[in-house]
């Protein structure tokens, strides 16, 4: 194995940022589905200045569509309420908000250079981590 691979391994075992689209393709309050490290996330834009990314996976009808869900909010948690059953995901912590103990995860957003990227989970080496 090359050295250089070795490297690359490690890296994407941290997790890597993963360049999706650029900032002024998203609208605001419409979400949109990426596929990041594997894995199927909803981007949302807020505002002009802050993006978030959750799961696109529905826990309730275990389907992928979140980023199709409507944008709303309930004080100033901002959250979007599933196009299936109409549960409620707060866009920052990924809480359902009509039951805490349903979740859905969260992804960290920056934007480089106008460039929305995610942060892709950490790849496991086997079923031990």
């Amino acid at each position: 194995m090359m050295a250089g691979t070795k490297v690359r391994q490690e890296t994407v075992r941290q997790g890597i940022w993963v360049s999706v689209c650029r900032v002024d393709q998203l609208r605001v309050d419409v979400g949109v589905a990426a596929l990041v490290g594997g894995e199927q996330v909803a981007l949302f834009r807020l505002d002009a200045e802050e993006i978030t990314a959750i799961g696109n996976l529905d826990p309730y009808s275990r389907a992928n569509v979140l980023s199709r869900g409507i944008v709303g909010s309930r004080g100033d948690t901002v959250f979007v309420a599933s196009p299936m059953y109409k549960q409620p995901f707060d866009l920052r912590t990924g809480c359902c908000l009509d039951d805490p103990a349903v979740s859905v995860p969260t992804f960290d957003v920056r934007v480089l250079d106008g460039v929305v990227q995610v942060l892709a989970p950490p790849v496991s080496d086997g079923p031990d981590g």
